[in-house]
């Protein structure tokens, strides 16, 4: 895992790239990658390259980037710089090898150069893994860039129409100093809406997302080409409703332990997050069958949940000790959590009111000398485990047969919000004006607070202006389009909002800051494109494994990864929010971060 950056004057007013402001941009990522560091400028002063890296594979200087690719003339005709893992690359490796491409390394940043001479733009659909990067062909005099199908990886860019800035995180282009702070308001209203900041949008103006899976062209004089290579609804809407039960099993251990292979390839130990649940079991499981080696786990525990049903550290353990694994259980403690708030802060590249635990866990895997570690994150919105699987589609088919239902919602909404908001959720307020339709129920279920709501937390006219740019109802009901199946709609607004907004970028965030790489088998290209016609669920997941998982394990209910944040924040002053659930948190990590 690393750090990219690059700048490419590619207008002709635009100005030759300045390499202080390089040099600042990527400084500020040195903790993605304290392994090595490289920069490039070409001859015309009109393109930059640099990079942070963490040395996973390869890791000799063989694998420093910016990495370049000569032509016969021994010029420099491709250069990279790149963040993230190819999991395929050795079977990539020997199938460009047998094309008659000379490769000299072992890695993979060398097969993405050779796979771009030989493919072009259409490389990526040859790869497994999670990837952003940038390649300069000095052939067509353009840059292309690529962000894997789930957007794994990170990468941001800010395009004055005369010059683009490319990194992996929007804190380090800040850095830089050559970009404005004006805010996006569609950005702010998106984090108090949905706790996270939905891309392309960032909490600033000039700097947006490359949408996952989406490469981008753009060559000198300004001419560029998108393409959305990866459509997960495409694959979600060709669902079969009822396959086989026969055939799921077979070809579900077959895609998972393909996928799980693949990720345990590395040059340094993998460890895993373990809890008790069964997306990460099964991957225990699993990997236990395929590697030679004990594997390492380890768990967080928290005092506040000890010897209740959220504390997972005991099942996790045992899980381990089925499986021969090396296993630590971290103690977390509300005075820990509060000394480390700022640096948690400063960790987050945007706001989010999610991924503290996984910060604190990726702390532990540091400590113990981990450079990878896997995650079970995607199980959940893949097999139907969160309760909006059930809930959305009961409470959209419950009340959309009623005529005038947006009517009299609205008006119930008007009437009832202020009474609920001092008895209960005031979400509830909005339950029949939202409740019919699969993008206002599924704001209901992940929504952290309300349109509503939002002129009582940001100024009335910057949230009136910030929620038509988001047009968050008309994207969430593009989320669904072509889709039939109840289920795969559901999965569909998992996947493409919370998963790829929230959990994916804290994985990113988290685990940089601590210079690890987590990686996620579950989410997958390869694995969604098979797994994502069938109708099966968790408990098919972890009937993959040959040696089963424990009774407590398979038949313990559904309680998500729980941090008690909002007892450490009571714990630390009588002044802190009182708003249920998160809200409080929510405010502290937006005044924290923002």
């Amino acid at each position: 895992m690393c750090g990219l950056s690059a700048i490419y004057s590619y207008g002709a007013k635009a100005p030759p790239v300045d390499q202080w402001e390089l040099n600042k941009i990527s400084d500020h990522m040195t903790v993605r990658g304290p392994d090595g560091e490289g920069q490039w400028i070409s001859r015309n002063g009109k393109l930059g390259l640099a990079h942070k890296r963490l040395a996973i594979i390869d890791t000799s200087d063989q694998g420093a980037q910016p990495m370049a690719l000569l032509d016969d003339s021994g010029q420099e005709m491709l250069l990279i710089t790149y963040n993230g893992e190819i999991y395929n690359f050795e079977e990539l490796r020997e199938e460009l090898l047998q094309q008659g491409h000379r490769l000299t390394t072992r890695s993979d940043t060398e097969v993405l150069l050779h796979l771009y001479d030989r493919y072009g733009a259409d490389m990526v659909e040859k790869l497994r893994g999670m990837y952003a990067f940038v390649i300069w062909d000095n052939r067509y005099n353009g840059i292309f860039m690529a962000r894997d199908p789930f957007g794994i990886k990170p990468l941001y860019y800010s395009d004055d129409g005369q010059t683009i800035r490319i990194a992996s995180q929007v804190k380090a282009l800040l850095a830089g100093n050559k970009i404005g702070g004006a805010p996006d308001p569609a950005g702010h209203v998106g984090f108090f809406l949905l706790g996270y900041v939905p891309e392309p949008h960032t909490l600033y103006a000039d700097i947006q997302a490359v949408p996952s899976g989406t490469t981008i062209w753009l060559e000198e004089g300004g001419n560029r080409k998108t393409n959305n290579f990866f459509d997960v609804r495409k694959h979600l809407a060709d669902r079969v409703t009822n396959p086989y039960e026969s055939e799921i099993a077979p070809k579900l251990r077959d895609v998972l332990t393909s996928s799980v292979r693949d990720h345990l390839v590395s040059d340094v130990p993998v460890g895993i997050f373990l809890s008790a649940g069964l997306d990460s079991t099964t991957l225990a499981g699993l990997a236990s069958e395929i590697s030679s080696a004990s594997l390492i786990s380890m768990t967080l525990q928290f005092k506040e949940l000890s010897g209740s049903l959220m504390d997972e550290a005991p099942l996790a353990a045992e899980v381990a000790s089925i499986y021969g694994m090396q296993h630590t259980t971290r103690t977390v403690i509300g005075s820990e959590f509060r000394n480390e708030i700022n640096s948690l802060f400063a960790s987050m590249d945007q706001p989010s009111i999610d991924g503290a635990n996984t910060y604190f866990v990726a702390k532990e895997a540091a400590s113990m000398g981990l450079k990878v570690a896997l995650s079970g994150l995607g199980g959940d919105e893949l097999f139907g485990g969160y309760p909006s699987f059930q809930q959305v589609p009961r409470l959209v088919n419950g009340l959309s047969w009623f005529p005038g239902l947006n009517f009299v919602g609205k008006a119930f909404r008007i009437i009832s919000a202020p009474v609920l908001k001092q008895l209960t959720s005031s979400k509830y307020a909005g339950l029949f004006e939202y409740g019919g339709s699969f993008p206002g129920a599924y704001l209901l279920r992940r929504g952290l607070y309300m349109p509503w709501e939002l002129p009582e937390i940001l100024d009335p006219d910057f949230a009136a202006e910030g929620w038509q740019k988001l047009e968050l109802m008309i994207r969430l009901n593009e989320t669904i389009e072509g889709i039939a199946n109840d289920a795969a709609k559901v999965s569909a607004l998992e996947i493409l909002w919370y998963m790829r907004n929230q959990l994916l970028r804290d994985s990113d965030w988290a685990g940089m800051a601590h210079s690890l790489e987590i990686r996620t088998p579950l989410v997958d290209g390869t694995l969604f494109r098979k797994v994502a016609r069938m109708k099966a669920s968790k408990k098919d997941l972890a009937g993959t494994l040959s040696k089963p998982l424990p009774d407590a394990i398979l038949n313990r209910a559904k309680t998500g990864f729980y941090l008690p944040v909002r007892e450490w924040l009571l714990g630390e002053t009588s002044e802190e929010p009182q708003e249920r659930g998160y809200r409080g948190w929510a405010r502290k990590v937006y005044n924290g971060v923002s």
